[in-house]
């Protein structure tokens, strides 16, 4: 049975380090967006496309788990509603999803992006401390729950289904 892995964590969490292991354990396809958006577009997010690009990159792995492939997307998925709209996508193709979280204080954050700008600054971008704060108060982390894979069934109003869902919040994702 496929499985659609989904790697969830801050930025210097160690994500792609385990989305790495996780893809060659497991003879997944890894899709990361930070791989394509600094060479297509020179930054993380540049005006909206990161969104967009998610969303090819969830359709790609979409269509990777129909054929029977498993998947690791290194996305961060920081919202509660984005993993339950994948796991909820996941299994209505047969497959399997599961959620690997890497919590990460916020020092060793620090430490571990910075030391990734100094040593691989065309692979990432700056981050400010104003914008890690920003992100931490933003992040949903998964709680014991969700880690044993109690999701959500339904989407937020006003949408009717996950499918719908994930098409606004990932745009392209689902034509």
């Amino acid at each position: 049975m496929a499985v659609l892995f989904l790697v969830v964590g801050l930025p210097g969490a160690g994500k792609t380090t385990r989305a790495r292991e996780l893809a060659a354990t497991h003879r997944a396809l890894r899709l990361t967006p930070d791989t394509w958006m600094i060479p297509l577009f020179g930054g993380s997010d540049a005006g909206g496309k990161r969104d967009v690009l998610e969303g090819r990159l969830v359709a790609t792995a979409l269509d990777a788990l129909r054929v029977g492939t498993s998947v690791v997307l290194d996305f961060g998925f920081w919202g509660r509603d984005e993993r339950a709209a994948l796991h909820w996508l996941a299994r209505s193709l047969g497959a399997r999803c599961e959620t690997v979280y890497l919590p990460v204080d916020r020092e060793t954050q620090r430490q571990r992006i910075r030391r990734r700008w100094e040593q691989t600054p065309h692979e990432t971008y700056p981050i400010s401390d104003d914008e890690l704060d920003r992100w931490r108060a933003r992040f949903e982390p998964p709680d014991e729950a969700e880690l044993a894979g109690d999701l959500a069934e339904q989407p937020p109003p006003p949408w009717s289904s996950w499918p719908g869902w994930a098409a606004v919040r990932w745009p392209t994702s689902l034509d």
